[in-house]
C-alpha cells in the first residue's frame, strides 16, 4: 500500500508541474484514496514535498490551488503540518491580495455581488479589464481560486503549531487578518478564518477571584470563545481537587466537549460560575473571544465576580476541529496579588432581586393626578365678613354682573379690598379692585382616564414592572 501511495503521488507532483490537465485529477484522486491506508510518517513526507510546490510558481494557479486542498486533506487526516501548513498561509497571502484587487474592481464597474469563485468565467474578466486593463487576468485568477485556498489555510489555522508560526510572525498575521477583514462580506469561509486568526492572538491571561483575592497566571490555545474559556477555567480552578475555588465543579462532560470531544446529549446545557470582567470594571462577554479581553502592560486580565443572574450555553466548542486546553501556570503569591488587586475597579453591586430590594434605596412614590375622586378643600366665604364691612363700596368699582368671573379664581386675602356681594344674588365671587384687565388662566386639562398614562400621549404606557429595578438587566442570557 506504502509503494501505491507513493508511486500516486510522484504522479501527482509530475502532472503538476507538467500542467497535465489529463492526468492530474487521476493522480490527485488516487492519492485521497490511498492517504488514509498509510502510516503518518509516509504521509508527513508527502506533506513537506508539497511546500516547495506552493512556494514558488512551478505550476499553474489553479493547480497550486488545488494541491492546497490536498495539503489540507492529508492535515484533517492527522498529519502534522510542518513546514506546508504555512506555506499555505504564505499563499493565501499572495491570492488574496489579487482577490480584493479583483472584487473592488467589479464593485467600481457596475456594483453588485461578485460571481461565486467557482463559476467565474472570462466575462467577469472582461467586466474587471475596463478598471485594471492588463492586471485583469491575473486579479480573475486570484478570485476563481480563492474559496480554495481559504479551505485550505482554514485547516492549517485550526493546528497549534501553524497559529505558533503566526504569532512569531506578526506581519503575516496582520496581513491575513485585513485580508479576511476585506473578504469575510463577500466569502462565508473568510469569516471563520478571521475568527481562527484571532484566537492566535491569545493564549494567556491573568486571571484574579474578587471572592478569595486570590490570582492565577493561566495559559491556553485553541480556545475558540469565553464561553469555553470560562467552562475549563472552571475545572482548573474550582474543587479540592483543583485550585480549591468554591463552587460545584464543572460535569466532566461539559469539559470534555470543550477540550477535543463530541458534546454529549446528556449533559448539553452548562451552568455558569461567574461574572467574567475586565480590570476597569466593564463587562467580558462569553459570546466574545479571549483576545479581547482588555490588558494591562500587555497582559490580559480577567476577574472572576459574582454572578448577577444564572447563565447557561451549550457545552460545544465553536471549532470543533480545534483542540482546546487550559492549564494553570501558577499562583501569584499574596503580595503580587495586592499589588495587582490595586490596579483592579471596584466590584459593581449586583443587579439586584426582588429578595434583596429591600437593601437598596427605596423608589419614589409616584405622583398620582388630581381626578375626579379626589376631594377638593372647601372654600371659606365669611371669613373676610368684618373687613366688607369696614371697607365702603368704591363708586368706580364695576358691578358684579358685568365682570366675569372665573369659578376656579383664587380667595380673596386681606391686602386685597373685595366688594360685598348683593343681597339679591347668591354668593357672587368677590373680585379684586383694579383697573387693569386681568390675562385669561390657561384651561385646566381634564385628568387622565383611569389606566392611561399622562404626558402627551405620542407614546404608549410603559409596561407592567419596567419602573423596577430588580426587573432590569439582560434577559437573552
Amino acid at each position: 500500500m506504502v509503494d501505491e501511495f507513493r508511486t500516486a503521488f510522484q504522479e501527482l507532483i509530475d502532472a503538476s508541474v507538467a500542467t497535465d490537465p489529463q492526468h492530474f485529477p487521476t493522480a490527485v484522486h488516487k492519492v485521497y484514496l490511498l492517504a488514509s491506508q498509510i502510516p503518518v510518517s509516509e504521509r508527513e513526507l508527502a506533506l513537506e514535498a508539497l511546500a516547495p510546490l506552493l512556494s514558488g510558481d512551478h505550476a499553474a494557479p489553479g493547480i497550486i490551488a488545488d494541491l492546497s486542498v490536498v495539503a489540507g486533506a492529508l492535515v484533517e487526516m492527522g498529519t502534522d503540518p510542518g513546514p506546508t501548513g504555512v506555506e499555505v498561509l504564505h499563499r493565501l497571502r499572495i491570492m488574496g491580495k489579487g482577490a480584493i484587487v479583483f472584487a473592488r474592481a467589479w464593485e467600481r464597474t457596475g456594483g453588485g455581488p461578485p460571481p461565486d469563485p467557482d463559476t467565474v468565467t472570462a466575462d467577469a474578466e472582461t467586466r474587471v479589464a475596463t478598471d485594471l486593463g492588463p492586471d485583469a487576468p491575473s486579479a480573475t485568477m486570484c478570485w476563481w481560486t480563492i474559496r480554495r485556498h481559504g479551505l485550505a489555510a482554514k485547516t492549517m489555522l485550526s493546528e497549534a503549531s501553524v497559529r505558533a508560526h503566526l504569532r512569531r510572525t506578526p506581519s503575516l498575521h496582520a496581513e491575513l487578518v485585513a485580508i479576511a477583514n476585506q473578504l469575510s462580506d463577500l466569502l462565508t469561509e473568510f469569516d471563520e478564518i478571521r475568527a481562527l486568526l484571532h484566537m492566535a492572538e491569545a493564549t494567556s491571561a491573568l486571571v484574579l477571584d474578587r471572592r478569595s483575592r486570590r490570582a492565577f497566571r493561566v495559559l491556553f490555545d485553541g480556545i475558540g470563545d469565553n464561553f469555553q474559556l470560562h467552562t475549563l477555567l472552571a475545572d482548573a480552578l474550582i474543587g479540592p481537587q483543583r485550585q480549591g475555588l468554591p463552587g460545584d465543579p464543572p460535569d466532566p462532560r461539559w469539559v470534555t466537549a470543550f477540550r477535543d470531544g463530541t458534546p454529549d446529549p446528556d449533559a448539553q446545557t452548562v451552568r455558569g460560575w461567574w461574572n467574567l470582567v475586565a480590570h476597569d470594571g466593564t463587562w467580558v462577554w462569553n459570546e466574545g473571544a479571549p483576545a479581547q479581553i482588555p490588558t494591562i502592560d500587555g497582559e490580559h486580565v480577567l476577574v472572576l465576580d459574582e454572578q448577577p443572574y444564572p447563565r447557561s450555553w451549550n457545552a460545544a466548542r465553536r471549532h470543533p476541529q480545534v483542540r482546546g486546553w487550559l492549564e494553570i501556570e501558577s499562583e501569584l503569591d499574596a503580595e503580587e496579588a495586592a499589588l495587582w488587586w490595586e490596579r483592579i475597579a471596584p466590584a459593581e453591586p449586583a443587579i439586584p432581586s426582588a429578595d434583596t430590594q429591600e437593601d437598596y434605596p427605596p423608589l419614589p412614590e409616584p405622583v398620582v393626578l388630581q381626578t375626579e375622586d379626589t376631594p377638593q378643600a372647601d372654600r371659606v366665604r365669611t371669613f373676610l365678613t368684618d373687613l366688607t364691612e369696614e371697607a365702603p363700596a368704591s363708586e368706580d368699582t364695576p358691578d358684579p354682573e358685568d365682570t366675569p368671573v372665573s369659578e376656579d379664581a383664587p380667595a380673596p386675602t386681606a391686602l386685597i379690598p373685595v366688594v360685598a356681594p348683593p343681597p339679591t344674588q347668591p354668593d357672587p365671587e368677590p373680585v379684586q379692585e383694579s383697573t387693569r384687565e386681568s390675562p385669561p388662566e390657561p384651561a385646566r386639562q381634564a385628568p387622565p382616564a383611569p389606566g392611561t398614562a399622562p404626558g402627551n400621549a405620542f407614546l404608549p404606557p410603559l409596561p407592567q414592572g419596567v419602573s423596577k429595578s430588580a426587573n432590569w438587566g439582560p434577559t437573552w442570557r
